[in-house]
């Protein structure tokens, strides 16, 4: 089997053997990738059309709890700045983002444990009472069930957790002891029984990664069946132990959005801030290759440069209206269009409180 009659039977059957998902990533080349891109555009626009949802970012606290080895928020960068962002912070953020057409709000940051689950729920809570037309996604880290399921009943709607690479060894070699694989997966399966609509992933060219554990996140992925898959390439940050690793390129993630794009036809698959840091059209390439989210920026200004997983991240200095302006000229430049709307995954449930 050629590198053509993959593409064609990932796109006609949604997947292939290990074997073959091995060689489609091992042996592309730039006429291989064009075709690929092509068939995931029929697949993107058969689910979408030429839509292209917005997630208005907050992130409000860069203080974490793990040391993972790849992050500038790990504990013990001493030379990260952190901050704090209170309910009132956020929901003035929240709310100038509904006022910019936004009606999805991520809420992320580093696992801060001064924020106690009932201060996690009053703030999604009010959220969604200020805002009922907009949907709440938290990206916080690894709970417990009953942590997760007290915010799925004060409002929140979805769920991200990457889980960054589904072979143990080699999350072993990415995080500390006291962090697992089995844990990772376990709270993803969690999140899924609850009814979040969940969003995992995974790092692309990270220390010590080979195509087998690319091809092993595949296959855990269409295990899972997310309604949202973010991946991104690995970016060094100068204070942490993996300071001296090459950072990846924009290359590897456009190929693998539109494996993704073919594997999973309705998905929600961001262009991500790493792929813009790192290739400065990159979110535009992501887009061409079946990608149909972007994430813009809703922090305060004045905080956006602490919150550093990697170095060089782009967008720390745009007001979010100039941001949003910015962002929509880019993607209707290349043939689509940003829509206001929550932008839910095709055929989920709309989650109510209860």
């Amino acid at each position: 089997m050629n590198q053509k009659e993959r593409i064609d039977q990932l796109f006609e059957k949604g997947m292939l053997s290990r074997e073959d998902l091995a060689r489609l990533i091992t042996e592309r080349n730039e006429e291989d990738s064009q075709y690929l891109f092509e068939k995931a555009r029929i697949r993107q626009q058969e689910h979408f059309g030429r839509d292209i949802y917005l997630r208005g970012l907050i992130e409000f606290s860069s203080y974490c709890r793990n040391d993972c080895f790849y992050c500038g928020l790990r504990r013990s960068n001493t030379k990260a700045s952190r901050y704090h962002l209170t309910k009132e912070e956020i929901l003035a953020c929240a709310k100038q983002g509904h006022e910019l057409g936004f009606r999805t709000i991520v809420l992320q940051s580093g696992e801060d444990l001064s924020y106690s689950d009932d201060d996690i729920a009053d703030i999604v809570y009010s959220i969604k009472q200020a805002m009922p037309d907009t949907a709440v996604t938290l990206s916080i880290g690894e709970k417990t069930y009953e942590q997760y399921l007290r915010w799925y009943n004060a409002g929140a709607d979805r769920y991200l957790l990457r889980h960054e690479t589904a072979d143990s060894e080699h999350y072993r070699l990415l995080h500390p002891r006291e962090l697992s694989w089995e844990n990772r997966k376990r709270c993803l399966y969690d999140l899924k029984k609850i009814g979040y609509q969940v969003g995992a992933g995974m790092m692309l060219e990270a220390p010590y990664q080979t195509v087998e554990n690319i091809v092993e996140d595949l296959y855990f992925l269409k295990e899972l069946q997310p309604h949202m898959i973010g991946t991104g390439p690995f970016i060094a940050h100068k204070d942490t132990p993996f300071r001296d690793m090459p950072s990846g390129g924009s290359e590897l993630t456009i190929f693998m959005l539109g494996i993704l794009r073919l594997m999973f036809p309705k998905v929600l698959l961001p262009a991500t801030t790493a792929l813009g840091t790192i290739d400065p059209h990159g979110r535009e390439k992501g887009i061409l290759a079946g990608a149909n989210v972007i994430m813009p920026n809703l922090s305060p200004v004045s905080v956006r440069g602490k919150y550093l997983l990697y170095d060089g991240k782009i967008s720390t200095g745009e007001e979010a209206a100039e941001s949003i302006v910015r962002m929509t000229e880019r993607v209707e430049s290349i043939g689509y269009r940003v829509v206001q709307g929550r932008g839910d995954a095709p055929d989920v449930q709309i989650h109510q409180i209860t």
